[in-house]
């Protein structure tokens, strides 16, 4: 495509903009590692859930939702409307215990509920999620988006993308990255609504004017959310997406670092439940957007779903505008990686340079953290040069989640309503855990088994791997989950019990205390908000099931 020079120019001021604004407000922020990496304890809970929707939100997801509207349907809005149940959990239930322990990172919590060695285990483990899922990923769905409206080599596209993030994630901290969190929400959010809004229009001129209408044209059952066959079917996914957003949303860092900046506790609880309201427009204006292009554009897209989104930008919308839609993309891109490269560097520095060497002056852990962002970043843009290996973009990403998140999910929701989980179960699950799931998503992922066994990652090995192992991810999610919870159970029951005293500081006395511990302190509490979002998704599903 050969873009407008008015789009470009909007683009290029975008760029710059955001990393003017983002370098300007972490400015000071590098003098103690509190404000460094939590923002000096300061958000209000608008910008703390507008920056969890922003770096939850990345190219992946904008490329890969309409992606899966176009193929498969609204099937795809669970991993979206299944989201808020577990936001209310991390408001409800991890929040208040984050926030009183006064903790910098989930390891350091880990490490006051169960002892060091989790701690160790699940700082390691964070990194990994952060550098292959996060960013690693991330940065080759934005580089494959921007060759589609430029010719530009993908690696160009990592490499100045990469650069500009860096920039003001490096040297402003966790400040930068919300201020411009922020900021990139709402223009994603308009470049969102704009091509649903202008696909809309055109679905009207071909005399479609209802949801009714819409279903006759699309495929059947693309509509519906509730599937009862198949890798996505309703039972599979109440099975495996509580352990995904158990590890996603309440115990990864990259996503919860945010709650740890919390300037209250009711910002850090109500902060998850707003995300949690945002959350339910995702599927209306990024999965539902991808069905629209099946029903008006299926011969442009042809076989390759992946470019749904990007037929939509360039058929539907005029110039200028396609401009702040692609610098919408870019800003789900930079956020999300930005998030990631700060929440590394919080994980090195306070839990393995801080641990080692307690003496480490702040300035020095900053310095430490600095470095950490950057060599994350060269090490994420490698193994992002071998996305065209992952097979589709959103299943890959899942499939790799699947395998990392159930042993960390077993601790964290064990030990936070089970006073008898101990600090051996805690460690012999994380590891058991790990090890096991790196054995499956070998076996499992044709883009690593096949360079292991020296087949084409498209050919002998898919084949022979497909016989073996083909569970589908979500399941596969819940059947490790399973197998990480009956080793912390048995294991806690053969050792030791835990210390009372340590176990009251980390650990509810009953699953009703996080309803009846205190009293409704008004029309913001988070209890409230809770039932309402609780009852938004109710009518969600009622209208798409």
């Amino acid at each position: 495509m050969e873009i407008n020079w008015i789009d470009l120019t909007i683009i290029i001021a975008y760029l710059l903009g955001i990393t003017s604004i983002g370098v300007f407000a972490g400015r000071r922020q590098t003098d103690t590692s509190t404000s460094y990496f939590l923002a000096s304890r300061s958000l209000g809970w608008t910008t703390v859930g507008l920056a969890l929707f922003a770096t939850n939100i990345s190219t992946v997801h904008l490329i890969g939702l309409a992606s899966s509207g176009f193929s498969e349907g609204m099937v795809f809005g669970n991993f979206e409307w299944l989201a808020p149940f577990l936001l209310i959990l991390l408001g409800l239930v991890f929040a208040p215990f984050y926030f009183r322990t006064k903790i910098s990172t989930l390891p350091e919590y880990l490490e006051g509920r169960y002892g060091p060695g989790s701690r160790t285990v699940l700082a390691v483990m964070a990194v990994f999620g952060a550098l292959f899922i996060h960013i690693g990923v991330s940065l080759y769905a934005g580089a494959v988006m921007v060759q589609n409206f430029v010719d530009v080599p993908i690696t160009v596209s990592i490499l100045i993308v990469s650069l500009l993030t860096v920039i003001y994630t490096v040297t402003g901290g966790l400040k930068a990255v919300v201020i411009t969190e922020s900021i990139q929400t709402v223009l994603l959010l308009f470049g969102a609504v704009a091509v649903t809004g202008f696909a809309l229009v055109m679905l009207g001129r071909a005399d479609i004017h209802s949801l009714e209408g819409l279903r006759q044209v699309a495929k059947p059952g693309q509509l519906s959310v509730i599937r009862h066959e198949g890798d996505y079917a309703w039972y599979y996914m109440l099975i495996g997406y509580p352990v995904l957003g158990i590890w996603y949303w309440c115990s990864d860092q990259t996503i919860v670092q945010r709650v740890l900046g919390a300037r209250s506790e009711q910002d850090a609880q109500v902060g998850p439940i707003f995300c949690g309201f945002i959350k339910v427009l995702t599927p209306l204006v990024m999965i539902l957007p991808g069905v629209f292009c099946y029903v008006l554009f299926r011969e442009q897209v042809g076989d390759n779903a992946d470019a749904a989104l990007i037929v939509l930008i360039k058929e539907l919308l005029p110039v200028g505008l396609q401009g702040l839609v692609i610098a919408g993309l870019l800003a789900a891109l930079m956020s999300t990686v930005a998030g990631a490269l700060n929440s590394t560097a919080t994980l090195v520095s306070i839990d393995i340079v801080k641990r080692t060497r307690p003496a480490t002056s702040d300035h020095t852990l900053v310095r430490i953290g600095q470095i950490t962002a950057v060599v994350v970043m060269v090490l994420a843009m490698l193994w992002s040069t071998q996305g065209e290996r992952f097979g589709g973009i959103f299943q890959g990403i899942n499939q790799m989640i699947s395998v990392l998140a159930p042993p960390i999910s077993a601790v964290f929701i064990w030990g936070i309503f089970w006073r008898r989980a101990t600090s051996a179960a805690s460690l012999a699950t994380l590891i058991f855990g790990f090890l096991l799931g790196g054995c499956v998503f070998v076996v499992d992922f044709p883009a690593v088994s096949g360079f292991i066994l020296g087949f084409d990652s498209e050919g002998v090995a898919r084949q022979l791997l497909t016989r073996t192992c083909g569970i589908p991810f979500m399941f596969q999610a819940g059947i490790l989950f399973g197998l990480c919870s009956i080793v912390l159970v048995l294991v806690s029951l053969l050792t030791p019990e835990p210390d009372p005293l340590r176990v009251e500081k980390y650990c509810w006395k009953s699953p009703l205390a996080v309803i009846t511990e205190k009293p409704i302190s008004g029309l913001l509490d988070p209890r409230l908000l809770a039932v309402l979002l609780v009852m938004t998704m109710v009518v969600c599903y009622w209208i798409f099931a």
